[in-house]
């Protein structure tokens, strides 16, 4: 197949109108061993890339050719490049079989791979960055568990175990920030949200992208959360990444725009705006498909009735040590116990994890989050009794309750995102999503 797209319009949909109705996703199947059209289609969002393009599809052209044993497509979408590029991704789509390209006229990764995957027919859809920064072994390991019918979404993750990464400090703390901001905000379960190489499933695909509000870098981000909140299987594979050192990203101006995106996306999952139960598979564990991960306001609110439960016991257990132990020491020891009474009780009730397996790693993860909350009360009370040396219980007592609001919010991020990362279905029993 030798062709050129010339022009795609840019899709100026948004999510409520073009919502899809809520039907269940059919219940996922492996491909045909025979396939007669593309079964990949990979897509290379490229703007202004006229040095890097050319040798990025024909390595990738050659490598699928020599490995993938499925027909499949390279579609180079260009968006808004004023250089060489549409030249090249003309010429390129000419003289290599397979090879398509087309022309967005908006800048932006996400407006790219939105519109490319949006009109493609193939059942698997990628992309990958055109710096090839991923090593292309691991391209097949992506998109196999797609075409296996095994997961809905295929991801490349520079965090995992397994994973060999070179790159400078600088972005290897941005990226780990990053992820981990998502993990205590979001409370995603997967590892690395901007990676420069996914798969998706194309069914899933067509119910996913009218959901994506983003057409720039938190593109994959909203959708990877999204996917994950109606409980569709995203599979992780580690790659091998080595860093552009050419990378253009603006990297303040990026984070500003991530930022501001989480919260969107946020409220909107906090809000129930989002139809996720059109994003369901049928046939998956029990009679009614796998059990969705809970909206955080209900979680929150049971992670406050815990926490009003453990701050009376802390009050009560302070009052009752002060005049025996002084005020440090009461702070300490009622806040070890109230610390340890608060995990046993939201690793049952807020997270409903049951049995004893993992019990002292729970606990060990919740006393280093017992340390943070200890560390912000006795810094309160150290600064209360240096500015205030006469200060009395009362005001002690209105300190420690302030200092606790701050490290109650903490713990519920460290609970939720690091100590039981694992365990955010809901309080009945059941399997997690599949």
């Amino acid at each position: 197949m030798r062709t050129a797209r010339r022009s795609a319009p840019t899709d100026r949909r948004t999510p409520a109108a073009t919502a899809a109705a809520p039907v269940a996703l059919p219940r996922r199947a492996p491909l045909p061993a025979h396939h007669a059209e593309p079964v990949l289609d990979v897509v290379v969002p490229v703007h202004n890339e006229e040095n890097d393009l050319e040798p990025c599809v024909r390595r990738l052209h050659a490598h699928l050719g020599e490995t993938f044993p499925y027909p499949f497509r390279i579609t180079i979408a260009d968006n808004a490049s004023t250089d060489r590029t549409p030249l090249i991704a003309a010429r390129l789509a000419e003289e290599l079989p397979g090879t398509e390209w087309i022309r967005v006229a908006e800048k932006g990764r996400g407006r790219a791979l939105h519109t490319a995957w949006s009109r493609s027919g193939a059942p698997v859809l990628a992309y990958l960055d055109v710096d090839l920064s991923t090593d292309l072994a691991a391209l097949l390991p992506l998109v196999a568990p797609l075409i296996s019918g095994h997961s809905d979404i295929a991801i490349g993750t520079r965090l995992a175990r397994g994973s060999r990464v070179v790159r400078g400090p600088k972005r290897e703390i941005i990226s780990r920030c990053y992820n981990g901001l998502l993990r205590g905000t979001l409370a995603v379960g997967f590892s690395d949200a901007q990676c420069g190489f996914k798969a998706v499933r194309r069914d899933v695909a067509e119910r996913l992208l009218p959901l994506v509000e983003d057409r720039e870098w938190f593109f994959d981000t909203e959708l990877l959360v999204i996917a994950e909140r109606a409980g569709l299987r995203i599979h992780e594979v580690p790659v091998d990444w080595v860093d552009d050192p050419d990378s253009r990203v603006d990297i303040l101006a990026t984070a500003l725009a991530d930022l501001r995106g989480m919260a969107r996306l946020g409220r909107a999952l906090a809000g129930g705006r989002l139809p996720l139960s059109a994003l369901r598979r049928t046939g998956g564990l029990g009679e009614d498909g796998p059990e969705l991960p809970p909206a955080l306001v209900p979680q929150l609110l049971r992670f406050a009735a815990v926490g009003v439960a453990s701050t009376l016991f802390y009050l009560l257990l302070f009052t009752s040590l002060r005049p025996v132990a002084g005020a440090q020491a009461a702070n300490a020891l009622a806040l070890l116990a109230s610390a340890v009474a608060n995990t046993a009780a939201n690793r049952r009730l807020t997270f409903g994890v049951r049995g004893r397996g993992g019990v002292l790693r729970h606990q060990l993860k919740g006393l280093a989050a017992f340390l943070v909350g200890l560390a912000l009360t006795s810094g309160s009370l150290a600064a209360l009794h240096h500015t205030a040396p006469g200060a009395g219980p009362r005001v002690e007592l209105v300190t420690l309750i302030a200092a606790n609001l701050a490290a109650t919010l903490l713990r519920f991020l460290l609970l939720r995102a690091w100590v039981f990362p694992g365990h955010r279905s809901r309080r009945t029993t059941g399997s997690s999503a599949s």
